[in-house]
């Protein structure tokens, strides 16, 4: 709090394991969450945990708990792979009077990512579920790459963020 202002800082966390969006601060991190769209708000993920944090030692241990909670395996090239992308997410709103007499809201969000890499199968060794994963994994960077392409193509007026769960949910920050 400072002045005229106070501030309201949350956290939360997911992974997306084969176009499945995961909660990976619930109690059942293994549980499938819908991808929906709201008129007003835009992309949001039904029933995502969200944080009030109180400071960084709190941002930490939310970010503690999810991080123990992803979706890894050992492969031929990496002993704890990481078979899906995650999603830390920080939203901070203020609010504070105006000039007017008025209360006013700021929201900004930042979202940290990390990208699970792509994997071929013949240097992964992978099989089975991994090899699923590892499709999976392979399709949505495609997906993010075909956005990012048509983003900073200017004869391009469609934008193919509907391709993957990954590229919906960053939507608002590509």
């Amino acid at each position: 709090v400072g002045g005229n202002r106070t501030f309201l800082v949350r956290a939360s966390y997911l992974e997306i394991y084969n176009e499945e969006i995961r909660d990976l601060l619930s109690k059942n991190p293994k549980q499938k969450l819908d991808l929906k769209d709201h008129p007003d708000g835009g992309v949001y993920v039904k029933d995502l945990t969200i944080m009030i944090v109180k400071g960084v030692r709190d941002l930490q241990q939310v970010m503690e708990v999810g991080q123990k909670n992803r979706s890894v395996a050992s492969t031929l090239m990496n002993n704890e792979s990481s078979r899906s992308h995650s999603i830390f997410t920080v939203t901070v709103e203020i609010l504070e009077k105006g000039l007017d007499g008025q209360d006013h809201v700021r929201v900004g969000k930042m979202n940290m990512v990390d990208l699970a890499g792509s994997e071929r199968q013949s240097k992964t060794g992978a099989t089975g579920d991994t090899l699923k994963e590892a499709t999976k994994i392979n399709m949505s960077l495609s997906a993010l790459g075909n956005v990012i392409s048509a983003l900073v193509d200017s004869k391009t007026s469609f934008i193919p963020y509907r391709d993957s769960k990954l590229t919906r949910l960053l939507q608002d920050s590509l």
